[in-house]
């Protein structure tokens, strides 16, 4: 059986996910990222209180859509709860916007970044929906080209996927960037879902910006969770908040409303308990993760911006770095993929290949770990390029 680049990049999707069913990308697995004191004080209360055990409304107890239309609402943005629907996870709020908006009996393609989360193709390709890319800039701390985002758009594009800050890139997007990028959607009269799941994972010199911040005049389906900035990603809990300034949302708001019935609502405790873990955790938590997350981007920099033969892209943000891989000077190696693999058999050190995202030649890195682990992994990559240089 011959053995394909496709087929290796679905093994590595399987090795990352292992028997226990952790994930190496969840910031949770190695213990040293933990939810804050006041979210499982809140989780406590709620279970003790028995109020939150039975089926809530599809879309969400309305107590906790308050909570997060609440939470969202800054920078002269106001939600409020009918803006909110409840989901199981970011990956749900994912799958009930692509399929809200997009229609795979009228020939509709959706457009994702590249590199970009594999999820989007993977819930439009489910429903009959194309998938087309436009690509990110790495030598501009990968924003997206705009001139290739324009050409892309067809008369069968649905809706345009932004991911900011983003996985795989950890680049975080200023305000005249993602005004640009809403322009070309305004222009074509072109929705966006943003998936914002790493709202407010910004290093301490840059500042997150909500594409429904920018009155851009653009309809936006904004996706969002508790998992990544409050560290409790097993608990399957997003959102959609839908941001509507010109009032072309009625069809999608019903759309969505049923589609939630998919699930028949997402965890009841959790929802219970939401008011208190979005509106009690201390600044002074987010700040703890953000810190440990700079400080091993700094690290893993320092350490392969040292290694002939690669090139890592600093990111601003998220908890993920991509790494270019010269190939050429590795001439053990095809691809990037059977770089890696052998990376993953000598040193034991696991990145997922570029191909997951659409971008082969590249490798992801992971910075959620602590901090002599992270100097480990580097020193084993270190050790790795060493030997097999030319």
């Amino acid at each position: 059986m011959e053995i394909n680049d496709a087929h290796i990049c679905g093994r590595f999707h399987q090795i990352e996910n292992d028997e226990r069913g952790s994930s190496y990308s969840d910031p949770t697995i190695y213990g040293n990222l933990n939810p804050s004191k006041e979210t499982i004080e809140a989780i406590i209360r709620t279970l003790e209180e028995g109020s939150c055990n039975g089926y809530a409304p599809c879309v969400g107890y309305e107590v906790a859509r308050q909570a997060v239309a609440t939470y969202l609402s800054h920078d002269g943005v106001e939600f409020n709860s009918k803006d909110i629907i409840l989901c199981s996870g970011c990956s749900s709020s994912l799958d009930l916007c692509i399929t809200a908006i997009a229609d795979g009996t009228k020939n509709h393609n959706i457009l994702m970044p590249k590199p970009g989360f594999p999820i989007y193709r993977t819930l439009a390709e489910s429903i009959g929906v194309g998938v087309k890319t436009y690509n990110l800039l790495p030598e501009k701390k990968w924003q997206v080209d705009l001139l290739h985002l324009e050409s892309q758009i067809d008369d069968n594009t649905a809706v345009i996927i932004l991911n900011n800050p983003s996985n795989p890139c950890g680049s975080v997007y200023d305000e005249n960037h993602l005004r640009a990028i809403l322009s070309i959607a305004r222009r074509y009269q072109i929705p966006v879902i943003a998936d914002e799941v790493y709202e407010q994972i910004v290093f301490p010199d840059k500042k997150f910006v909500s594409t429904a911040a920018l009155e851009s005049g653009v309809p936006i389906l904004i996706c969002g969770g508790l998992a990544k900035r409050f560290l409790v990603p097993g608990w399957r809990i997003g959102w959609i908040a839908v941001h509507d300034p010109i009032n072309a949302f009625d069809d999608i708001r019903s759309a969505l409303s049923s589609l939630s019935q998919k699930i028949i609502g997402s965890n009841t405790l959790i929802q219970g308990a939401i008011p208190d873990i979005l509106l009690k955790s201390p600044q002074s938590f987010h700040d703890d993760m953000i810190n440990t997350l700079c400080e091993n981007a700094k690290v893993a920099y320092e350490a392969i911006d040292k290694v002939p033969g690669l090139v890592p892209y600093m990111p601003d943000g998220s908890m993920y770095m991509m790494v270019k891989i010269d190939l050429d000077k590795f001439p053990h190696f095809e691809t990037g993929l059977q770089f890696i693999m052998r990376l993953m058999e000598e040193e034991s050190v696991f990145c997922l290949p570029g191909d997951c995202f659409e971008l082969p030649g590249f490798m992801r890195i992971v910075i959620t770990l602590p901090g002599d682990i992270m100097k480990e992994a580097c020193d084993r990559i270190v050790n790795f390029c060493n030997k097999y240089y030319t």
